[in-house]
């Protein structure tokens, strides 16, 4: 008799946990149902919006282009989404022209730029206050949807699978702008005439969280021919590492090709800071870091191959190599002291599975053989026929062409062979400099071929050339604004002092290939192309 008892206790109280488990079922199912039409995530099935440039009345068409959040944040790097994760806090402030707060992009200059520094008179000069025409929804890379609302969501749910038919629209919510990370700021902050705003209020914290916030995961990045990482952050943003491969001294010997120098960290650094100073503002932002190669790479990391090529040296000291075209070996294998390990850290751009770039072989291209000459080596008329050729022949392609040979000359870097452009842009917009790490590596040699774009077409903007020539007075000197940038960064000295007075004297020489043009024009204007108008 108590066996019985017993055993209906035990029935009851089964039956009890069902019903329990299918009210709660039943709950969650009504509470689904219950939410606004306007806070539905992005789904597979979900109806493609219609090409238009123009807003309409509704808030969640006002534009083809615009991207969840979501997505942005699952895509957030270029490595094809090798990381998903869960959602960050929401923005809300409504700011001019509807956006959330991204004016607040251009106010106030953070402490890089503090009173008393050469760089802050340099960005009050009236060269670097030259206004940019007026911002459109059709000139942003995303376009912000103040009314859609913002929920967290499991990264693994199967409700946020990307698909080319997603319902593009990139919402904010309630919470402030304010709460974003700092690399979703400057994923939004992407327009069709700059990378970044001048005087960036936001570039400080982005190049701070670049630095220093915490990495949860590290997995080696597909093709290239020198080995590289894309990292994770806890905030969800995406970074790609270059581990130092040479100390600061040392320069490329004379008798390696371009195509098998290393990639130096420092010179993806550098780059960023002197893309800036030229008022480019054309490669993505890369901070200094000290990686603890042990906890920051090889415990996280869940790529398999990377995995196994870590081992300890005879000194003691961890060393991984990773798999790749170049360098990728025992013999060449990247150590730690014991296992801390120097490499830049550049802010990945939005995937290209959300906005989409297109890659360009650069006109100049180099052979990458090791006798043979490319056509515009041995050609001296090679740039008639560029003028020619699409998108060459209208609108400022070329002269953009020819400030990327600028910066490539100042730097050495001789290994620009493609470039990239958002595709929404179409023609008209700014070439990304990508890839700037064989450049500094030698200091005692100037590259004169890589100013062939200049030399052949005799051609540069006004206001580049302006710049150039401002760069190479007091007390704007162009060496002396570079040190003051880099020495902030965390890994200060960037360059050794032989490369910034190398600047300075690549700097003349650009300016005197310009002199050559000007002497043998016929009229200034067809060296000089105006871009700024009756500005200045």
């Amino acid at each position: 008799m108590r066996l019985q008892l017993q055993t209906l206790v035990q029935r009851k109280f089964k039956v009890l946990l069902l019903l329990l488990l299918l009210l709660a079922l039943l709950l969650h199912v009504t509470m689904d149902l219950a939410l606004p039409a306007t806070r539905r995530p992005c789904s597979s099935d979900a109806k493609e919006p219609k090409a238009s440039g123009t807003s309409t009345g509704s808030p969640l068409l006002a534009s083809p282009e615009k991207l969840s959040l979501r997505i942005l944040q699952d895509f957030s790097g270029s490595n094809g989404s090798l990381e998903k994760s869960s959602q960050p806090q929401g923005a809300g402030p409504k700011g001019k022209d509807g956006d959330m707060g991204i004016q607040h992009r251009h106010g106030d200059v953070g402490p890089a730029w503090a009173k008393g520094s050469k760089l802050a008179a340099l960005f009050e000069h009236p060269l670097y206050n030259i206004p940019l025409p007026e911002v459109k929804d059709k000139d942003k890379l995303f376009v912000v949807n103040p009314m859609e609302k913002f929920s967290l969501w499991s990264s693994r749910s199967d409700e946020w699978v990307s698909s080319s038919k997603a319902e593009m629209v990139l919402p904010t919510g309630k919470t402030a702008y304010d709460t974003y990370p700092a690399w979703l700021k400057f994923h939004i902050g992407i327009n069709r005439y700059e990378l970044y705003p001048r005087r960036d209020p936001l570039m400080p914290t982005l190049l701070q969280d670049l630095a220093t916030m915490k990495i949860v995961s590290s997995v080696q990045k597909s093709g290239g021919t020198q080995l590289k990482l894309i990292m994770t952050f806890s905030n969800y943003g995406q970074a790609l590492f270059k581990p130092m491969k040479q100390s600061r001294n040392q320069e490329t010997p004379a008798d390696f090709f371009y195509f098998s120098d290393f990639e130096r960290h420092n010179a993806e650094i550098a780059a960023f800071h002197l893309d800036r100073i030229l008022d480019f503002r054309r490669i993505p932002p890369v901070s200094g870091r000290l990686v603890n190669i042990t906890k920051e790479i090889r415990d996280i990391t869940t790529d398999k191959k990377l995995a196994r090529t870590f081992f300890i040296s005879p000194a003691g000291n961890v060393c991984f190599y990773g798999e790749c075209s170049y360098y990728c070996s025992t013999e060449h294998a990247l150590c730690g002291k014991p296992d801390q390990l120097e490499g830049s850290m550049a802010a990945l751009l939005p995937d290209k599975a959300l906005a989409k770039r297109r890659s360009w072989r650069s006109p100049w291209r180099r052979s990458y053989h090791k006798s043979k000459k490319a056509e515009w080596e041995q050609d001296p008329n090679y740039c008639s026929q560029v003028r020619r050729t699409p998108p060459y022949d209208s609108g400022h392609r070329l002269l953009d062409l020819i400030d990327m040979a600028v910066l490539d000359f100042l730097m050495g870097n001789m290994d620009r062979h493609h470039y990239e452009t958002f595709e929404k842009f179409g023609n008209d917009t700014f070439l990304l400099h990508l890839d700037n790490g064989r450049g500094f590596g030698t200091h005692s040699r100037d590259e004169m071929s890589i100013l062939a774009p200049l030399q052949q077409c005799c051609s540069i903007k006004k206001s580049t050339y302006l710049r150039l020539r401002l760069l190479a007075t007091e007390p704007y000197r162009l060496s002396e604004l570079l040190r003051e940038a880099l020495a902030a960064d965390h890994l200060a000295p960037i360059l050794a002092e032989p490369h910034l007075q190398a600047l300075d004297r690549r700097l003349g020489k650009v300016l005197a290939a310009v002199g050559r043009c000007l002497a043998t024009a016929a009229q200034p204007h067809q060296v000089l192309v105006d871009d700024i108008g009756p500005w200045l």
